[in-house]
């Protein structure tokens, strides 16, 4: 492998962090969204994360272990476990459109804080996916598993886009100010290329634990998904919309996964 893996984590996972940051931007511009906008953008998130869960993740690890699926079940359901424990214990607060909720154990930590964390659980699991993508290269990556690293990087960034709109904007809505909310989307984001690196690492210490840590982070991934983006996304009166965004986010990593690897 021509180049370092963990470099090529870092670079992949700042491109998705740069696309949450320009889809926060648009709170520069608009206060509020339309709900329904809004739910067809969170479906379209929740597609692409589910699609990349399989295509970019669980099928590399059944491959890498002959064909066996159990390594990548053992994994998988340890993703959803630790982050089931994760929401169970710390403290972090959820935007709705009828409100807010708090979730995690009781804590003297402000609304700021609190969504802080709500948003770094939520996106840590995708910085974690493709950091794992390109770590796996170290061990002979081809070109094709470099395209589908590259595509997995590809479909998190595109569909970070609208998730960075999806989460500045309600916060606005909720009276912060548009520089703050522009801060606290990003956010969700910045945590990715941390997550990226940490995820490369993880894959590069033992070549017989990658298939267990691929799987890992689509259970994780996966969790998110079920727990927090399709509820929130089918909760007001547009979840036809959520669903055709989902169907369209599934299509796109699906296409974008094949296509380039």
């Amino acid at each position: 492998m021509p180049h370092n893996p963990i470099v090529l984590a870092l670079l992949a996972t700042l491109f998705t962090w740069f696309m949450t940051a320009l889809g926060s931007s648009f709170v520069l511009f608009f206060k509020s969204i339309r709900q329904s906008v809004l739910d067809t953008m969170l479906g379209f998130a929740a597609g692409v994360m589910i699609a990349a869960s399989f295509w970019s993740l669980l099928a590399p690890a059944i491959e890498l272990s002959a064909g066996s699926p159990y390594p990548a079940v053992i994994g998988f359901l340890l993703g959803g476990f630790f982050l089931r424990i994760i929401d169970l214990l710390i403290p972090h607060m959820h935007i709705h459109p009828d409100g807010v909720e708090r979730e995690g154990i009781k804590s003297p930590w402000g609304k700021s804080t609190l969504l802080f964390i709500a948003i770094t659980l939520h996106n840590f699991p995708e910085g974690l996916a493709v950091g794992v993508a390109f770590g796996a290269l170290a061990y002979g990556g081809s070109n094709a598993a470099l395209a589908s690293a590259m595509a997995l990087a590809l479909g998190i960034g595109i569909q970070n886009l609208p998730e960075g709109a999806a989460v500045s904007i309600p916060m606005r809505r909720e009276g912060m100010s548009r520089g703050k909310s522009f801060f606290w989307g990003q956010f969700s984001g910045m945590v990715e290329p941390i997550a990226g690196v940490l995820g490369a690492v993880m894959a590069l210490a033992a070549r017989p634990v990658l298939p267990y840590a691929l799987a890992f982070a689509a259970g994780a991934m996966i969790y998110v998904v079920v727990e927090e983006v399709i509820p929130e996304s089918q909760a007001g009166k547009h979840g036809h919309l959520a669903t055709m965004g989902v169907m369209l986010g599934f299509a796109l990593m699906m296409t974008l996964d094949v296509a380039l690897g």
